[in-house]
Parts: structure tokens; sequence; C-alpha cells
């Protein structure tokens, strides 16, 4: 996140038809328009062979509003006068909002407020590009229009919505005898989109959905222009030798395509990895010939000593090109140009029958979290890169992305972070409607057998050059019937896909690939922290594909920058009442499960600041638990885990479930409680049987560590003590029992808090961890277990957490700036003569008018200090983000009062009582 890396950028070169529909090229144009005239800019499209430029942007308009023939809208020179600017890649709605026409829709119930009606009639996208050498082939090349349109190019019609059907197929049109020197036009009609009935895009339960059901365009029309002989489906496969990752072999294939009447030879050149290659190809008219470079025939692509990709925290992260250039008579004709990575993946079933991947010979357990992109699918690519980064400071290592497949530049950005992805398509809509009657998608008709395996096509070939992607999930809640998997499976071969391939995210089967590997038992709903624990339904045992506590209330910042008054108030005294903020399924509408566990457990709220505060320390013991859970357990010899996604990483809009950070990239309790139970070396409390265990996220083993557990009564009083030296663990996810705590302590308080130290063999910290427990259980009712939780019968008691006495803190904070990166460092210790420890310390960065400065990336937080104690923390952060306001913090805490000093400079010690907001 800090500082900005370089865009990486993918030149997408494979077209997909497969001979199942019609093919079309990416454009790009100048999308915004003369407010006076509606007219707008014109792309210039340079005749560089090779050259892909994407369109700018669009014009737009609804069809109720324009009377003129199809010709007409898309002929140069029409007058767009009234019509709408919209982005490269914009649906309806996001280029509606904007230009102003609608409010804020993360806002209150302002989404609620705009009308279906104006999208549930076709719009027109009208985009303008220029061209000064029309003898060059001039192809359109795109995917990503929602859900279908016919295209039209300077009057012509060139394609129907027959051809141009789903969110993900991919289509080249060659229209080289349509453009003309000086000004072009190209225009979209697109149709209304309807999940149910169209293999596009939904949104299910996880938010209120937009109003246009995203019709539009979500990624680059690009218009590519070339000589005779077109470079297509460039692509590089790769075999790693593995354990040793000695060497590796390289096969470069690429389709030669002679688009001209006559047939030619073609010089196929280039290189990769500093290897040369050459290749002269005879073409007849109109043919298409494969092109390949093996070690056989080229054995440079023989690599000893390969650099290998890794995931964040395994290793590094290296890529290599691949350019090539086809030339006619000794003159460039067309070029292409990939990035690829080198990295072994495997995901057999292991004896309990689920997925245990591994990279590069080494086993991993997956941790992730489920992707949202945003609600109105618009790009940002800053905002995506700093989700992507916020993912590695959480210590995980997958984004499981169930539809919604984002732009190629996520998986660039992916393959330089070191974030596996684990893409597929999404449940309950039309992708499942063949398969799962239980839902509402329509039935498949002969066409859509056709647009789903083209989607898979598409997707497959420009998906497979990325390490950072490790799967493909050609099935969600439901598994694909034979015809399906058949087609799809076609389509990942002939594109060498060479990654695995799982049949759903749940425990179904397909019939050539058999399980899953994988469970889907929730919840999605609120659970204690001691349920992951159980090696059932989805307790730390096998794959979990999605999974969590349900609710994650924000930071009381941003809940006031994303509801009411009158809805907060609501938010904190109605457990009944309806959060428009939380889901439009009936089974999430309300917070009353979570509600009720927040007071049985906390006590019942006292006000809205006393509401956010229980929430942020029940979000951060639940979320803790589920990774340290599974973490545990990903050794274990018996129904071991090996993957956990929590449900979800993000949220697409304002919400109030299923994130780990929020709509604006603030971190609360459920943040720093994943940040905490993933760290790579980690002492942890085992809620199953009182336990605590040391966990071991590197690949080296460590030894000569001394681990310590201390029981406090609320008031500081301390009860128990244990110190264990010459602690040892083995590497990649193994763990070591260290000390048991006893079932009963004397004068233990039926709320008490254990603090959990684990120091290396020259005595220093290297990790902390803090827990709030009681002598009374959670209780669970798992014969009552659900699709989405399991009951809770009766609460453990922490409301002995509320007699916590106020507990000064001192705070010191200084700023240094380089390069357009600040670095805040903090220093909090507590003071005073009592025993009460300072519990769950959280830092906020804010400016000078006490708004959070966002994204931030801390090196801890939410620390918990016992007198005399202190913590140094850092936070990196963008100075820009300040918008010229000098630093502040913000200390708070669970027991004092919120104060906040000036972090510009260096300064002298201020008292700072901290308490939760």
């Amino acid at each position: 996140m800090f500082p900005r890396r370089a865009p990486g950028h993918r030149l997408a070169t494979a077209a997909v038809a497969l001979g199942l529909l019609c093919s079309l090229n990416t454009s790009a144009w100048a999308g915004a328009r003369d407010p006076a005239h509606g007219s707008a800019r014109i792309t210039r499209v340079p005749s560089a062979a090779g050259s892909e430029t994407p369109l700018s942007g669009f014009a737009i308009r609804s069809t109720a509003d324009v009377g003129d023939s199809a010709a007409a809208v898309s002929s140069p020179g029409y007058p767009a006068k009234g019509w709408y600017p919209a982005g490269p890649r914009s649906t309806v709605l996001a280029a509606l909002l904007a230009d102003g026409v609608y409010d804020d829709p993360f806002v209150s119930t302002n989404l609620q407020k705009i009308p279906k009606s104006p999208f549930q009639v076709p719009w027109w996208y009208r985009s303008d590009f220029s061209v000064t050498d029309p003898a060059h082939r001039t192809y359109l090349d795109f995917s990503g229009v929602i859900s279908a349109a016919d295209v039209y190019v300077n009057g012509r019609q060139v394609a129907t919505t027959a051809d141009v059907i789903g969110a993900y197929t991919r289509h080249e049109l060659d229209v080289t005898s349509l453009v003309k020197d000086g000004t072009n036009t190209v225009a979209f009609r697109i149709q209304p989109n309807n999940p149910n009935k169209n293999l596009t895009m939904g949104w299910l339960d996880w938010l209120q959905p937009p109003p246009d059901q995203n019709m539009g365009i979500v990624r680059d029309v690009l218009v590519r222009r070339g000589g005779p002989v077109a470079l297509r489906d460039a692509h590089v496969v790769t075999k790693l030798a593995v354990p040793s990752l000695a060497t590796a072999d390289l096969t470069v294939k690429a389709q030669a395509r002679n688009d001209s009447d006559v047939p030619v030879t073609a010089e196929v050149s280039g290189t990769v990895a500093g290897v040369t290659l050459t290749r002269s190809v005879e073409l007849a008219a109109h043919q298409t010939r494969t092109v390949t470079f093996a070690p056989a025939d080229t054995p440079g692509l023989h690599l000893t000593s390969p650099r290998v990709w890794w995931p964040a925290g395994m290793g590094g992260q290296p890529l290599y090109d691949l350019d090539l250039t086809a030339s006619v008579g000794g003159t460039a004709s067309d070029t292409a140009h990939e990035s690829f990575g080198i990295r072994d993946v495997r995901a057999p079933l292991n004896p309990d029958g689920a997925r245990q991947y591994s990279i590069n010979g080494r086993r991993l357990l997956i941790k992730g979290g489920g992707w949202s992109p945003d609600e109105f699918l618009r790009w940002d690519r800053p905002y995506v890169e700093d989700r992507l980064e916020y993912a590695v400071d959480l210590g995980l290592n997958a984004i499981r992305l169930e539809g919604h497949i984002e732009p190629d530049e996520f998986f660039d950005l992916a393959d330089r972070l070191g974030v596996l992805t684990l893409p597929g398509w999404e449940c309950c809509d039309k992708w499942e409607g063949q398969t799962n009657p239980g839902e509402s998608g329509e039935k498949w008709t002969a066409a859509d057998y056709r647009v789903a395996q083209a989607s898979m096509a598409a997707e497959a070939a420009r998906l497979r050059d990325h390490p950072s992607v490790v799967s493909f999930l050609i099935g969600s809640d439901a598994a694909p019937d034979a015809t399906i998997e058949k087609n799809y499976l076609d389509a990942l071969d002939a594109a060498d896909w060479s990654v695995p391939v799982v049949p759903a995210a749940s425990d179904k089967s397909a019939p050539q690939l058999g399980g899953s590997g994988m469970k889907m038992t929730g919840p999605y709903d609120w659970v204690p922290p001691g349920y992951w624990y159980a090696k059932r339904e989805g307790g730390a045992t096998g794959f979990n594909s999605e999974t969590s506590a349900g609710p994650d209330v924000p930071t009381l910042d941003t809940l006031r920058r994303m509801m009411s008054p009158a809805e907060l108030d609501t938010l904190w005294k109605n457990p009944e009442a309806k959060q428009y903020h939380r889901s439009p399924s009936a089974t999430f509408g309300t917070l009353k499960v979570y509600d009720a566990a927040l007071t049985g457990r906390y006590g019942a709220p006292k006000s809205l600041t006393d509401y956010v505060r229980k929430a942020q320390l029940a979000q951060y013991e639940n979320v803790r638990a589920q990774y340290e859970a599974y973490e545990r357990n990903q050794t274990d010899t018996s129904k071991p885990s090996t993957g956990v996604v929590y449900w979800m990483f993000n949220s697409g809009w304002t919400s109030l479930h299923w994130q780990l950070m929020d709509r604006y990239l603030d971190q609360g309790g459920a943040y720093f409680g994943a940040k905490k139970a993933n760290e790579p070396l980690h002492v942890q409390y085992s809620y199953d049987d009182r336990t605590v265990a040391v966990v071991n996220n590197r690949h080296t083993p460590v030894s000569g560590l001394t681990a310590r557990a201390t029981l406090f009564n609320p008031d500081g009083t301390q009860k128990y003590d244990k110190t264990v030296t010459g602690v040892s663990v083995q590497g990649d996810g193994a763990h070591s029992t260290a000390i048991a705590l006893p079932a009963s302590v004397s004068g233990l308080a039926s709320t008490y808090l254990v603090r959990l130290t684990l120091t290396d063999a020259d005595g220093r910290e290297v990790s902390r961890n803090v827990y709030w427990l009681s002598t009374k259980a959670d209780a669970l009712d798992w014969a009552r277990t659900d699709w989405w939780h399991t009951p809770t019968t009766s609460y453990a008691d922490l409301t002995g957490l509320s007699s916590m006495a106020q507990v000064p803190v001192t705070a010191t904070a200084s700023t240094t700036e380089a390069d357009g990166t600040s670095t805040t460092t903090v220093t909090v210790r507590t003071t005073g003569t009592g025993k009460t420890p300072s519990l769950l310390t959280d830092v906020h960065l804010v400016d000078a008018n006490g708004r959070p400065v966002l994204p931030v990336r801390w090196s801890d937080n939410a620390v918990s200090l016992w007198p005399g104690e202190s913590a140094t923390l850092t936070a990196t952060y963008r100075t820009a983000d300040l918008h010229g306001s000098s630093p502040q913090v913000r200390v708070s805490g669970w027991n004092a009062v919120e104060r906040t000093v000036p972090a510009g400079a260096p300064a002298p010690s201020v008292p700072v009582p901290v308490s939760s907001r």
C-alpha cells in the first residue's frame, strides 16, 4: 500500500470463441462530454502493429429518450446532446451517480430511493475513436457486457444480442472494412440485466442490490490495430521440478491467424525469460495455426535455478515476461505480451476427503476472505490495491471471488503482492439454475450452455498465466451436471489450464472431478468463539469455503457516515428492527441473534457508544478464534483443517455484516482480531481444552521459546501464573502445546483475563495475546443447527468487564515523511497506581478535524497493557490522505476516556485516559 507500486498492465491477447460465439475486441474512448453540447472527446488510436487502445469512456442515454435510429446513433457526428458521460468501465447507475443524478447510495436509505424503472429498458453506449491509417486492420475486443448488446460501427450493425451476451464472454470483431480515416463511432445497445435470467452477476444476500442490476460495460473496450497476421492466445505453460525447485520447463504457445485473402509467411519471434524465440509459419488465406516453442526444440526453455513465485510470507513474487512479434515481409504485423510466474500448485483430497493445497511442494493452510467488488462495479485501482495490501497485512494468503471476477489489473496486483486467488462462478442465480432447484435461477436454454462454455474459455485464457490464480471453482453451492462439467473442462483443457479445478465450494461432487473437498456448512450469523474448535459443522476441520459469525459492526466513525441519527438510535435500541445496511435476505435482515449475544455476554448496551465498543470486543474475540482454531488444527493427524475463507473479506457498500474492514477501509475489532490470529509466530488459547499452543507459520522450525500464561480478575488481581521454557515448534503451520490451564483457579472471578506471552531465546517478546473469558461457558444447541448458524442456549458471563476501573494512559506521537509516505510512531503507556490493565487499547490516526486518515497500516493495534507497560506502534499511510492537515492520534480503549494528541512532531508525554469511543 505504501509506497504505491507502478501499475502492472497485462495485454490480454487470447481470443476465446471456441467456435461458440461471435468474437469481438475491446476498445477505449475518451468519455467526457461537453456539458453544453453533449459531444464526446475522441479516442486517438495509433496505427502501430499490436497496439491496444482502450476507449476512454462513453456517452450513454436510455433508449426511451432516444428516438433516432441505431444507424444514426452509431454514426460519426451524431449530436449526443443531453447524454450522460460514463467512464470506460461503467454500469448505467455508476455513470448517473458520477453525474450527480442521485444522492450518495452508501448513506442511509438513499439507494432504496433510486427508481428501478429507468433500467428496465435498453441503454445506448456511444463512443468515437479516430484512426489515420485505415489500411491497417482494426478490431474491437471486449468482454464485460451486462447483460447483452447489439453492436454498431459507423451506422452498421456488426453483432446482435444473440452474439454478445454474458458478462464473461469475450468477443473479437474485425471491423477493418467499416473503419475510415478520421472519426469513427462504435455504439452498444445494452439490454437490461436479470441475474436469474442471464449468466452475468448478481448480489444474492450480500447487500441491497443496485436498481440497475449492474447493466452496462464493466471491462475495457479495446481498439486493436495490426497487419495481415494477428497473434492471439499467447501464453506460457510452466512445469516446475518439485520438490527440488532446481529446474523448470517452459512451453510457449500462440495462435498465428492470417486475416488476409492471400497466403503469407509469418515470422514469429520474441523472447521469454531471456531466451530468444523464432519460427517461420506458412499460413493459407484465413488460416490459423498454433505456434509452439518447447524445450525439445528450444533447449533454453529448460531453465536451471528458476526464480520461483511464492505467496506472501513464503518467499518472493518474481515474474517473467513473454514478448512475441509476428512479421510479414520484414514488417511487424502484430505483437503480444504476457507476464507469468513459475510455481507448482496441487490440491488433492486428503484421507478425510478435504482438499489440501500445496504450493511448490510445501503444504499450506488456505487463510482467506470472500471478495466483493464495489456494488456498482466501479474500478478503482488504488482502492483495490489498498484492500489487497490489507489482506497481506492481516496475514491472509488467499481471496475467493465467487463470481464478480475482477478485471486483469486485479490479478496483476495479486501476482505482485503474493495473494492467492480462488475465482469461480457464483451460486443461486442463473449460473446454478440448471443444478440448484432450491434457488431462483431459471433453467438453462441451449444458448445458455454455449454462453457458459464461452465464459469459461474466456476466463481460463485470461487467468491462466497469473501465478496468483490457484484454482477455478466451476460450482458454488451446487456442482455442475455432467454436460455442464464437460463443457467447462473442455474449455479449460483447450486453454492449457494447469491448476486444480474444483467442482463446488460446497460438499458436492461432479461426475468427472468427483468430490469438491470443501464444505459450506456455515455459520453465517453469530456463534460463540468456542464454536470454531469443534470438529463438526463449520468448525476447524477440512476446508470451509465461506464462514463467519456474521455481523461486523463498523467503527463509530463509519456508522456516523453511513446512517442517519434516527437509524443509529434504532441500531442499538431495537434488535428486532430491520437493518437496511445488513441484507435483503429475510434470514439476515435484523441483528437479533447478534444483539442477543452481545447483551447476554457483555450486558445490555447503555448508548450507541457502548453498543459499538462492545461490538468491537465481540468481533475481535470471534474473528480471532475462527482463524486461530483453523491455524491450530492444520497439522492434526485426524481431521485436520485445510482451508478457511472468512465470509466476507470486505463489503461492496456500507454494511453491518460480513466484512473484516468497512467500506471506507477503517479497521475495528474484526480487523485486528484477524491480524492477531495470523501472526507468523503466535501464542494462542484453545477454547476447547484450555491449552496454550504455539503455532509457527514460518517454514523454519523455532526452538528456545518461553511461553507464559497469567490469569487476572478484571481489577488486575493476579490469580495464576505459569512459565514454560524450552518450547520448540516445527515450521509450516505446526503447533506445540506449551501449557494446560487448570480447570479451576481459586478466587478467580466469573469474568477473567488471560495474558499470554511468547519470548524468544534472547528474551524478546515475539507474541502477546490477551483473552477475556468466563468460568461459565457458552452453550451450543448442536441439534438445532441449520444452514446459517447453531443456536446458543446460554452465554458466557463477560459482564465483569464493565466493572474495570478507568486506566490512565500516556501517549506520545511523532511523524516522518518521505517520498509521499508518512509514518507516525505512537508510544502508549499505562500509568497510575492501580493494578487494572487497559483492555484493547485502540489508536486511530486522525486529521485536524478528527476524521480517520485511511487507509493506514499499523504494525500492531488493539493492544492490552498492564500498569507500567508500554507499546510502540507505527502507522504507515499516504501523506496525501491527510489532505494538508496535521496528523493526530486518537487513543481509546475499553476502560478509559478518549483523548487525542498531536503527531506532527515529537511531543512531550501527554496523559491520556484511554477508553472506547
